[in-house]
């Protein structure tokens, strides 16, 4: 096939839609013109599209196959001709690149093993036009034109099948600043690039919520002119457990914030505030009912943190469920449960909207009719779909593993009403599921403990539902009429000056002073004639080398020395990091900023044993005293910065400084003009940083001294009498100047 890009025909309707094709025919009727979505050659409720886009989604499902219909449940990550798979399945990609004839298309066959799961993967046009899929990820960091031309390929493919549906292509956020990490911010710097979503979060506690407004609508823009049109994100989560190793994908610890973010977010990305339209993007909000009632801060992409623990009574309806609530009022598109399973043995009684007490069943929240369709459809009302997780049917099975994979997905999807499937292309083991409701499975196989047969079969009636409300999505977004985009508008609308220079100001104002004595600004007067001492700080050194030449590049108008003793001012920027996100860690995940720290290790029941091991969350950390003892010998002072991706223990840098700032991904530019004095600071802190240690600790029980379900904010009312200070607060640090780093806090200049 030839480049898709350069054949695209339009048609314009007075009044109407905008009709795109490449290979599909259209029909001309009444002076209107309609595609021919089904193949009938008719303008049918699949094909008017003066129709309601649930009627032609409902139509439609009636004339899909059974085969057509179930390639509908599943969502897996793609590939993109020009760019290497990412993350664990980049290894097993062939050699030998195939492709398409426009070179567009990965045409190459592999087996693909990520945590998820491991499957063979077939050509693109196999899998569009034989496997009938048509939900992928896209995780490749491509420009706007690869990224136009990939999808308007893929739909020109899907336009030679009998039924047209186009591909609805997912991706996790673009538009903020970080370290590139598969599985969760995989693309970024391409598009308008504004801090980490603490750091928007920090922005906006600090000065307007307009900064989300206009993050929001960059966003549907540079998406939808690229023909991405849907999005897992943002997350709703409520930061309770500092430990969480998501902490920096949220927008912080208070549930009210959250909120507030949510109603300006989802409206303005999605382009409506009752849900998608057709130059809107489809927002997947995560991970319901929120993802940080962690235990000690263990992440369910592993064992050990497969329980969401609830150990303070009524902390599930007050800190973590608000933010979804709002979501849901606000017209999201979708949302996504976590892996996760409620800890009944471990929590307190917890209450759903209407006051009942919650049975806690231990099954994850993807497979939780309860969660799903009491509460979330029931009593918030939510009338989108449910797009699971990743992994749930295969390696995060959490409260299932006892069932086989089409057991998992009857009873992910007929029993607690999960539309969308994340992990791989589990085609015939959801045939086989269909089937067993069909031939008389259960007669001759025994019903596993607990279940029941109906609980475990793919019905009709939902498989009908899941794919109806999916379809509602697409027609809604216009996708079916005008799916193709220009890869030259594309390039140039995300190259507008204006979006990019919004994103810069974020960026100035998410960082946040929080200690001053008097050093800065650091204006021009203060550095003439004096010597500027320079270093970035990693946890990996090669990192941290070519951060400091970056850093001493930005500075090149001072006058710069190598020697920390020989130095009237230190400017340290200090980068911490700690963990895998999904590998469990020996032992608890580690906030102190330390070098080869000895801890202890955690039992398989995650408590606390006798031997050790040691953590390093930063490169050189033992360095950063011998560097601030030098600069003060000689009578200057210390700067430092540290990036917050976790809700650190500052105190190894802040007793070293006589002038602290934080950022959160926050470039490192914009947070010189805030040191500097060219922009003075605004943010506020969207976490609570913690104490140290002592307010971490852990029990031999495996029980935290501070609750993991209570933001930072609160934890103090939960705190031992013989921690607290004479002002009765023990959780937030506490700095030379007796400013507690605790939510909301920010100093100005």
């Amino acid at each position: 096939m030839a480049k898709a890009s350069d054949n695209i025909k339009v048609y314009r309707n007075e009044g109407g839609p905008v009709i795109s094709t490449v290979n599909r025919r259209v029909i001309q009727q009444d002076g209107l013109t309609f595609k021919d979505i089904d193949g009938t050659g008719e303008v049918n409720a699949v094909n008017d599209w003066r129709l309601p886009a649930a009627d032609r989604a409902a139509a439609y499902v009636k004339e899909l196959t059974v085969r057509e219909k179930i390639a509908q449940l599943f969502i897996s990550d793609w590939r993109m001709a020009k760019y290497a798979p990412s993350g664990p399945a980049a290894a097993m990609a062939p050699k030998e690149k195939v492709t398409d004839e426009s070179g567009i298309l990965d045409e190459g066959e592999f087996r693909g093993k990520t945590i998820f799961g491991e499957q063979y993967l077939p050509g693109t046009s196999t899998l569009l036009k034989e496997w009938f899929n048509r939900h992928v990820i896209l995780r490749a960091n491509a420009t706007p034109t690869d990224l136009a031309d990939w999808m308007n390929q893929a739909d020109a493919v899907c336009e030679e099948c009998e039924h047209f549906i186009p591909v609805a292509a997912a991706s996790n956020s673009r538009n903020e600043n970080g370290e590139l990490v598969f599985g969760m911010n995989d693309a970024g710097g391409v598009f308008a690039t504004y801090p980490g979503t603490l750091g928007i979060a920090a922005a906006v506690k600090g000065y307007r919520i307009d900064i989300v407004d206009k993050f929001a609508e960059t966003i549907r823009r540079e998406w939808n002119a690229c023909g991405l049109r849907k999005g897992y994100m943002y997350m709703a989560d409520t930061v309770t457990d500092p430990r969480w190793q998501r902490t920096y994908g949220t927008f912080g610890e208070d549930p009210a914030l959250i909120s507030e973010i949510m109603e300006h977010i989802i409206p303005r990305i999605q382009g409506s505030d009752h849900g998608v339209t057709a130059d809107g993007v489809a927002v997947t909000t995560k991970h319901f009912p929120g993802g940080g009632a962690r235990e000690n801060g263990f992440d369910p992409h592993y064992a050990a943190g497969q329980w969401n623990v609830y150990a303070t009574e009524g902390s599930l309806e007050k800190y973590h469920l608000p933010p979804f609530q709002v979501a849901v009022k606000a017209g999201t598109s979708s949302i996504m449960p976590y892996y996760s399973k409620p800890a009944a043995a471990k929590s307190k009684p917890q209450h759903d909207l209407e006051g009942n007490v919650i049975d806690l069943e231990p099954y994850g929240f993807a497979y939780n009719r309860y969660f799903i369709d009491t509460m979330l459809r029931g009593q918030m009302g939510f009338q989108g779909y449910i797009n699971s997780d990743t992994g749930i049917v295969h390696n995060m099975c959490w409260g299932v593993d006892m069932l086989d994979i089409p057991e998992r997905i009857g009873f992910a999807v007929t029993n607690a009403g999960v539309d969308v499937i994340s992990g791989l292309f589990d085609n015939e083991a959801g045939m086989e599921a269909y089937n067993r409701g069909k031939n008389g499975y259960y007669e001759t196989h025994k019903v596993p403990d607990g279940f029941t047969a109906d609980q475990l079969v793919l019905t009709d009636e939902a498989l009908d539902r899941a794919v109806t409300r999916t379809l509602t999505e697409l027609f809604e977004l216009g996708m079916f009429e005008n799916p193709y985009r220009d890869p030259a508008e594309a390039e140039a609308l995300v190259a507008t000056p204006s979006d990019w220079d919004a994103a810069a100001e974020a960026h100035r104002r998410s960082v946040v002073l929080l200690k001053n004595d008097g050093t800065l600004p650091l204006t021009a007067e203060k550095t003439a004639g004096r010597k500027v001492y320079a270093e970035a700080f990693n946890k990996n050194p090669e990192q941290a080398a070519a951060a400091t030449a970056a850093l001493r590049e930005m500075l090149g108008d001072l006058t710069l020395t190598d020697t920390p003793a020989d130095a009237d001012f230190a400017l340290l920027m200090v980068t911490p990091s700690s963990g895998e996100y999904f590998n469990a860690t020996p032992g608890y995940l580690e906030l102190d900023i330390c070098e080869d720290k000895t801890v202890c290790n955690v039992d398989a029941e995650g408590k606390p044993t006798a031997e050790t091991h040691k953590e390093t969350t930063l490169a050189g950390a033992g360095r950063l005293a011998d560097i601030a003892a030098a600069v003060h010998g000689n009578g200057g002072k210390v700067i430092s910065n540290i990036n917050v991706t976790l809700a650190w223990e500052v105190g190894n840098v802040e007793r070293i400084s006589d002038a602290l700032t934080v950022g959160f991904d926050t470039y490192p530019s914009a947070t010189l003009d805030v040191i500097f004095g060219r922009f003075a600071p605004t943010g506020k802190l969207p976490i609570t940083l913690p104490r140290g240690d002592e307010v971490l600790a852990v029990n031999a029980d495996g029980v935290c001294i501070s609750p993991n379900d209570v933001p930072g904010f609160d934890k103090d009312q939960y705190m031992p009498d013989s921690l607290k200070d004479e002002n009765g607060k023990a959780y937030a640090y506490r700095d030379a100047a007796g400013n507690y780093y605790e939510y909301g806090f920010g100093l100005n200049y």
